[in-house]
């Protein structure tokens, strides 16, 4: 699926396009060394928590964002009120949902959303298909994992089909779960201009016991790194150039450009 954000203002734009490019190129470097074990990781955490996601799916889909530093996130009662209830799966699916050569846009994150509620219709995740429920996802792009499933198999496929097939093979469909749970905060719409102001707000996600602190690395060109569960690895940043997918609805995402880790490794 692919998406458009608009970038940097024009007196910006040099020095931010030269910035984002780097830090893409770094990520996805690091990207190799660093995190190719997080679904393997997930996988083993699962065990014993199918039951608590349905347990507390009713909670999560009311859920609320802590904050560290009394920063409140998401809009308030009467502008959610004001927003529409396009649904991410309606976003992410409007492509006609299908696999294609842009390592750079949203298709197998689509894909494992779709794959999870395949195999288990009652799963949590399910609440990216309810527009009326506010929440903000964080997803990584298809290059994100094509470097993982490099590093679970040391084998770099050229297909995001095909990445897609290994990745479910290797780690199942109860990890792509966890992993994508640990994606998503429940209960608040975060736009752009929120996040920005957020430094050091800790955002409680889908998956239960779990939070990202939101770090925010300058104002001026949008760079925002999400620190996960694993303090000694390379943390995902948001690509400035994919803010607000799908904004003016309850339900709104942000590109990322590696897969957030829900333990300590």
């Amino acid at each position: 699926m692919q998406t458009t954000s608009s970038g940097a203002g024009r007196s910006a734009a040099p020095v931010a396009e030269w910035l984002i490019r780097h830090a893409l190129a770094a990520s996805e470097r690091a990207a190799r060394e660093e995190i190719g074990v997080e679904l393997r990781i997930a996988q083993r955490s699962t065990e014993g928590t199918t039951m608590q996601l349905r347990r507390t799916i009713a909670g999560i889909a009311a859920g609320v964002v802590t904050c560290t530093a009394g920063v409140i996130l998401g809009p308030t009662t009467a502008h959610a009120a004001e927003l529409g209830d396009r649904s991410l799966a309606a976003v992410l699916t409007s492509d006609g949902n299908r696999f294609d050569r842009n390592w750079y846009d949203y298709d197998i994150v689509t894909e494992a959303v779709l794959a999870v509620l395949a195999a288990k219709p009652d799963s949590p995740v399910k609440l990216l298909t309810d527009g009326s429920v506010p929440l903000t996802a964080f997803i990584p792009n298809d290059r994100a994992f094509q470097v993982l499933v490099h590093d679970l198999s040391g084998k770099r496929y050229s297909s995001e089909k095909t990445v897609f097939n290994k990745l479910v093979a290797a780690v199942g469909v109860d990890a792509v779960e966890s992993v994508l749970l640990y994606h998503v905060v429940p209960g608040a719409t975060i736009v752009a201009k929120d996040a920005l102001k957020a430094d050091g707000a800790k955002l409680a996600t889908a998956l239960p016991g779990a939070s990202i602190t939101v770090d925010v690395k300058s104002k001026w060109l949008k760079l925002i790194v999400l620190k996960d569960q694993d303090p000694n690895d390379l943390n995902p940043l948001i690509n400035p150039l994919a803010f607000d997918i799908n904004k003016g609805n309850k339900q709104v995402a942000h590109g990322i450009v590696l897969v957030l880790r829900p333990l300590d490794l």
